[in-house]
């Protein structure tokens, strides 16, 4: 990261939180997404001793990382993997990658019976699920929210079966009427310090109240609609946990009811068949749910929208879940798009060398 550039690039303790030291990323990009980890990647220039007594501190594991931008946090999450580099002229680098806080989901797993055989509000189940993989002095300190979602559902993990945390909030979410899950960080605005906060939304994670405006000509630099039929289809089939009453009989896994887009289908799509495997669901209405939800995601052509905009100064920092306005007027759009989508995937590129400030932003209707 240049000297000029706008971000601060913060290394922390991972459990504690506590400040390490403040160095230098070059070449960085980051990125951040409702429903899956986001990741940053950058190098760290070791000119000399004392920066690389410095830079030694930095403990792939247990070292966090937060980028902020005039006052603000704009990313942050756990180093994971880091690369000491010597090139053929004893210049000498860091290279680390680094994954939101998000992530750590997928590096535990359930070592304790957890059961909710009495219907419970799915949220709950979310937060006991987080509460459990960060309490305790187990990892770093998360606020947890009070949101509700009133829909009850049942759920069991066992000891010895080591089902990973992600794993467990996937498939409790994946259902019909789910829910997702982001953490964000933020500084309180009164004490200052760092906040992780687990966000659950109900199905969809939204912020804001107001729209944000892109326009292009404008800020909008460049778009892409990418309109994809082998993602998506006009059935879909669940397959659970095979289940077998019968000794002498071959096992056969549970099937969820095909789900159909009868009103694609009217409208003159062909059937295309989409299919998933849930070896852990051997009911078979949570199978019609996670197969409706599948093709509820999935309907026909599957298309994320993506616009590169330039940052400036009237973007904030919390991105993911804000509805974007977008509006072009070009050759294909001659008489205007005047479209509303969420916004559920972020990646930025600082500033460097004379490149501007930009955000990649991934896009599903709103």
């Amino acid at each position: 990261m240049a000297l000029d550039t706008p971000y601060r690039a913060i290394f922390c303790d991972l459990i504690t939180d506590q400040t390490i030291d403040i160095l230098p990323l070059r070449d960085v990009s980051f990125d951040d997404f409702i429903g899956k980890a986001g990741s940053l990647s950058g190098t760290i220039p070791i000119p000399n001793k004392d920066i690389a007594d410095r830079v030694k501190k930095v403990r792939e594991g247990r070292t966090a990382v937060y980028l902020e931008r005039g006052g603000d946090l704009w990313w942050g999450g756990i180093v994971w993997t880091t690369t000491l580099q010597s090139s053929g002229r004893g210049v000498l680098t860091l290279a680390l990658q680094a994954a939101t806080f998000d992530s750590y989901a997928s590096r535990r797993r359930i070592r304790t019976e957890i059961k909710y055989d009495v219907p419970t509000d799915q949220l709950t189940i979310a937060r006991r699920l987080w509460s459990e993989m960060t309490g305790s002095g187990a990892c770093f300190r998360l606020t947890l929210g009070e949101e509700k979602s009133d829909v009850l559902k049942t759920a069991s993990w066992r000891n010895g079966d080591e089902t990973v945390y992600l794993e467990a909030l996937d498939q409790l979410g994946a259902t019909q009427n789910g829910f997702e899950h982001q953490i964000l960080v933020y500084r309180d605005p009164v004490s200052g310090e760092r906040v992780r906060q687990l966000r659950l939304g109900s199905p969809k994670i939204r912020t804001g109240a107001t729209d944000l405006v892109f326009d292009r000509p404008g800020v909008i630099l460049s778009y892409s609609f990418p309109y994809d039929a082998t993602r998506g289809g006009t059935t879909a089939v669940a397959r659970g946990a095979s289940v077998n009453n019968n000794a002498a009989a071959e096992s056969r896994p549970v099937l969820s009811t095909e789900q159909r887009a009868t009103d694609l289908l009217a409208d003159g799509w062909p059937v295309i068949d989409l299919s998933s495997d849930h070896n852990e669901v051997g009911d078979q209405l949570t199978l019609d749910s996670l197969a409706a939800a599948e093709l509820g995601e999935a309907r026909g052509a599957v298309v994320i929208p993506e616009v590169s905009i330039h940052l400036g100064g009237i973007v904030p920092p919390q991105l993911l879940g804000r509805v974007a306005r977008i509006r072009i007027t070009d050759e294909w759009y001659s008489t205007g798009l005047d479209a509303r989508y969420r916004i559920i995937g972020v990646k930025i590129t600082p500033p460097e060398r004379g490149r501007p400030d930009t955000a990649q932003l991934y896009l599903e209707e709103a």
